[in-house]
């Protein structure tokens, strides 16, 4: 007997199934298959699909909209992120690592190594802090106030690209709705 190739099924047949599944994001995807393999517990998908769905869409507009302005100017994100941070802390664009790691949302560890390959560009340098002499602050040379200031109109553009299948309507009430979202998981007792 002659097993035809369209009997034969992969491994991998039963994620992606119907070729219409192709045009489905990876959250409603998983949310179809944990459906399908523990059907009770389908009524209580609906955070994953969701949670699912920021961290995808977060990916993309990260990898295919923000990442190549900052690979434009030879930048990686979180360093991108160090620069902007201290540009818009105001003159005299200084912060301590201590600071710019609290902003960023960063490792300590992290900030280091972003801070010192800032500093080998000459974007930034590190300065002694002015009420603490065993402190240091990061400075934002003139280069990289440059830099920044004039990367940001294209930075702006592709923001815009990344949400431009919003309304500005949607967009406020995503926004919104995130902002709520923030707030809550930040205070999962309803302290503030």
């Amino acid at each position: 007997m002659t097993t035809r190739s369209s009997d034969t099924k992969k491994p991998s047949d039963h994620l992606f199934g119907d070729p219409e599944d192709l045009l489905i994001d990876r959250a409603e995807r998983a949310r179809r298959q944990w459906q399908r393999e523990i059907p009770e517990i389908a009524e209580q998908l609906s955070p994953m699909v969701l949670l699912g769905r920021l961290n995808e869409a977060s990916q993309v507009m990260g990898r295919d909209y923000l990442a190549p302005a900052y690979a434009d100017i030879g930048l990686k994100t979180g360093e991108f992120d160090v620069l902007a941070t201290l540009v818009r802390s105001g003159p005299p664009y200084k912060l301590t690592p201590t600071e710019l790691y609290r902003t960023t949302m960063m490792s300590s560890g992290g900030m280091t190594a972003r801070v010192d390959k800032l500093e080998k560009a000459g974007l930034v340098e590190r300065c002694p802090h002015p009420d603490d002499r065993r402190a240091l602050t990061v400075c934002l040379t003139p280069k990289g106030l440059d830099l920044i200031k004039g990367q940001m109109p294209d930075y702006i553009a592709k923001q815009q690209q990344a949400v431009s299948g919003l309304s500005e309507k949607e967009q406020q009430q995503l926004s919104d709705l995130l902002e709520k979202l923030i707030r809550s998981v930040n205070d999962p007792l309803g302290k503030t």
